[in-house]
Protein backbone atom coordinates (compact mmCIF):
# COMPACT_ATOMS: atom_id res chain seq x y z
CA UNK A 1 0.00 0.00 0.00
CA UNK A 2 1.46 3.45 -0.75
CA UNK A 3 0.94 6.65 0.81
CA UNK A 4 1.07 9.99 -0.93
CA UNK A 5 2.89 12.56 1.39
CA UNK A 6 0.70 16.19 1.77
CA UNK A 7 0.74 19.65 2.83
CA UNK A 8 -1.97 19.14 5.13
CA UNK A 9 -3.43 22.92 4.34
CA UNK A 10 -4.02 21.99 0.93
CA UNK A 11 -6.63 19.76 2.68
CA UNK A 12 -7.92 22.07 5.37
CA UNK A 13 -11.07 23.19 3.67
CA UNK A 14 -11.42 19.23 2.74
CA UNK A 15 -10.94 17.76 6.39
CA UNK A 16 -13.58 20.64 7.20
CA UNK A 17 -16.41 20.09 4.98
CA UNK A 18 -15.75 16.10 5.56
CA UNK A 19 -16.47 17.01 9.24
CA UNK A 20 -20.00 18.02 8.99
CA UNK A 21 -20.56 14.44 8.10
CA UNK A 22 -18.63 12.82 10.40
CA UNK A 23 -14.85 11.52 10.36
CA UNK A 24 -12.83 8.91 12.08
CA UNK A 25 -10.44 9.46 15.03
CA UNK A 26 -8.96 6.36 15.72
CA UNK A 27 -6.68 5.55 19.07
CA UNK A 28 -4.36 2.69 20.11
CA UNK A 29 -3.41 1.36 23.64
CA UNK A 30 -1.15 -1.78 23.66
CA UNK A 31 -2.40 -4.22 20.93
CA UNK A 32 -6.33 -2.53 21.13
CA UNK A 33 -7.42 -0.17 18.10
CA UNK A 34 -10.36 1.80 18.37
CA UNK A 35 -12.41 4.22 16.14
CA UNK A 36 -15.22 6.52 16.35
CA UNK A 37 -16.79 8.92 14.45
CA UNK A 38 -16.58 12.91 15.18
CA UNK A 39 -18.31 15.73 14.13
CA UNK A 40 -16.40 18.51 15.79
CA UNK A 41 -12.19 19.41 15.13
CA UNK A 42 -10.08 22.22 13.94
CA UNK A 43 -7.18 22.06 11.66
CA UNK A 44 -4.85 24.58 11.56
CA UNK A 45 -1.85 26.19 13.50
CA UNK A 46 -1.26 26.53 17.53
CA UNK A 47 2.21 27.49 19.24
CA UNK A 48 3.36 27.75 15.19
CA UNK A 49 2.76 23.94 15.00
CA UNK A 50 0.29 22.00 12.52
CA UNK A 51 -2.29 20.55 14.89
CA UNK A 52 -5.92 18.80 14.56
CA UNK A 53 -8.37 19.62 17.80
CA UNK A 54 -10.32 17.20 18.41
CA UNK A 55 -13.01 16.93 20.69
CA UNK A 56 -13.79 13.46 22.29
CA UNK A 57 -16.36 12.76 25.38
CA UNK A 58 -15.23 11.96 29.01
CA UNK A 59 -17.09 8.70 29.03
CA UNK A 60 -16.07 7.02 25.49
CA UNK A 61 -13.47 4.41 25.11
CA UNK A 62 -11.08 6.42 23.14
CA UNK A 63 -10.95 8.96 25.80
CA UNK A 64 -9.23 5.68 27.88
CA UNK A 65 -6.76 4.79 25.02
CA UNK A 66 -5.81 8.14 24.49
CA UNK A 67 -5.09 8.78 28.02
CA UNK A 68 -2.99 5.40 27.53
CA UNK A 69 -1.32 5.99 24.61
CA UNK A 70 -1.83 10.40 23.79
CA UNK A 71 -1.65 9.75 20.01
CA UNK A 72 -4.47 9.27 16.82
CA UNK A 73 -5.41 9.60 13.58
CA UNK A 74 -7.22 11.50 11.59
CA UNK A 75 -9.41 9.25 8.96
CA UNK A 76 -11.21 11.24 6.45
CA UNK A 77 -13.41 9.78 3.70
CA UNK A 78 -12.59 11.05 0.04
CA UNK A 79 -15.24 10.00 -2.46
CA UNK A 80 -18.53 7.28 -1.41
CA UNK A 81 -18.57 6.63 2.33
CA UNK A 82 -19.30 3.25 3.91
CA UNK A 83 -22.25 3.38 5.87
CA UNK A 84 -21.67 0.37 7.94
CA UNK A 85 -18.93 1.98 9.01
CA UNK A 86 -20.22 4.86 9.68
CA UNK A 87 -23.04 3.26 11.53
CA UNK A 88 -20.51 0.76 13.58
CA UNK A 89 -17.85 3.05 14.56
CA UNK A 90 -20.43 6.10 15.39
CA UNK A 91 -22.78 4.36 17.93
CA UNK A 92 -21.15 1.28 19.39
CA UNK A 93 -18.65 1.16 22.14
CA UNK A 94 -15.23 -0.08 21.35
CA UNK A 95 -15.80 -1.25 25.02
CA UNK A 96 -17.83 -4.27 23.85
CA UNK A 97 -16.61 -5.00 20.27
CA UNK A 98 -13.40 -5.05 18.00
CA UNK A 99 -15.50 -1.98 15.64
CA UNK A 100 -12.64 -2.11 13.34
CA UNK A 101 -13.28 -6.20 12.76
CA UNK A 102 -17.08 -5.83 12.41
CA UNK A 103 -16.68 -2.41 10.30
CA UNK A 104 -15.16 -4.33 7.20
CA UNK A 105 -11.81 -1.92 7.95
CA UNK A 106 -8.49 -2.55 6.71
CA UNK A 107 -5.61 -0.88 9.12
CA UNK A 108 -2.60 0.51 7.58
CA UNK A 109 0.64 0.99 9.05
CA UNK A 110 1.58 4.27 10.68
CA UNK A 111 4.68 6.09 9.15
CA UNK A 112 5.64 8.40 12.70
CA UNK A 113 3.22 7.61 15.59
CA UNK A 114 2.12 3.84 16.64
CA UNK A 115 -1.85 4.70 15.80
CA UNK A 116 -2.61 3.27 12.15
CA UNK A 117 -4.31 4.48 9.62
CA UNK A 118 -7.40 3.25 7.30
CA UNK A 119 -7.97 2.38 3.93
CA UNK A 120 -11.29 3.26 3.24
CA UNK A 121 -10.57 6.66 4.73
CA UNK A 122 -6.99 7.90 3.04
CA UNK A 123 -6.86 10.89 3.96
CA UNK A 124 -4.89 10.43 7.26
CA UNK A 125 -3.33 12.78 9.27
CA UNK A 126 -1.18 11.46 12.58
CA UNK A 127 -1.20 13.70 15.80
CA UNK A 128 0.51 13.45 18.89
CA UNK A 129 -1.16 14.81 21.96
CA UNK A 130 0.32 17.78 22.75
CA UNK A 131 -2.44 19.59 25.57
CA UNK A 132 -5.27 18.26 26.84
CA UNK A 133 -7.60 20.35 28.46
CA UNK A 134 -11.53 19.42 30.37
CA UNK A 135 -14.14 21.90 29.25
CA UNK A 136 -15.95 23.32 31.79
CA UNK A 137 -19.51 23.34 30.59
CA UNK A 138 -20.69 25.49 33.41
CA UNK A 139 -19.49 28.27 31.62
CA UNK A 140 -20.89 28.11 28.58
CA UNK A 141 -23.99 29.92 27.36
CA UNK A 142 -27.13 28.41 29.12
CA UNK A 143 -28.78 27.61 25.33
CA UNK A 144 -25.53 25.42 24.32
CA UNK A 145 -25.37 23.82 27.72
CA UNK A 146 -29.28 22.66 27.25
CA UNK A 147 -28.59 21.51 23.49
CA UNK A 148 -25.32 19.81 23.90
CA UNK A 149 -24.88 18.44 27.47
CA UNK A 150 -26.60 16.65 29.66
CA UNK A 151 -26.56 14.01 32.47
CA UNK A 152 -26.19 11.47 30.25
CA UNK A 153 -23.41 13.21 27.67
CA UNK A 154 -21.07 15.00 29.60
CA UNK A 155 -18.06 17.02 28.82
CA UNK A 156 -15.65 16.72 26.75
CA UNK A 157 -11.88 16.51 26.71
CA UNK A 158 -9.91 18.73 24.07
CA UNK A 159 -7.06 17.28 22.52
CA UNK A 160 -4.83 19.13 20.64
CA UNK A 161 -2.86 16.87 18.61
CA UNK A 162 0.40 17.95 16.44
CA UNK A 163 0.16 16.68 13.36
CA UNK A 164 3.36 14.77 12.45
CA UNK A 165 2.62 13.28 8.93
CA UNK A 166 0.18 13.59 6.69
CA UNK A 167 -0.63 11.42 3.64
CA UNK A 168 -3.27 9.81 1.06
CA UNK A 169 -3.53 6.01 1.29
CA UNK A 170 -3.68 4.50 -1.96
CA UNK A 171 -3.92 1.09 -3.51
Amino acid sequence: MKKQRIDYTDYANTITKALKKGIFLTTKAGEKVNSMVIGWGHVGQVWNLPVFVAYVRDSRYTRELLDQNPEFTINVPIGDVDKKAFSICGSKSGRDMDKINEAGLTLVPPEVISVPGIKEFPLTLECKVLYRQEENVSELPEDIQKKFYGIETGAHIIYFGQILAAYLIED
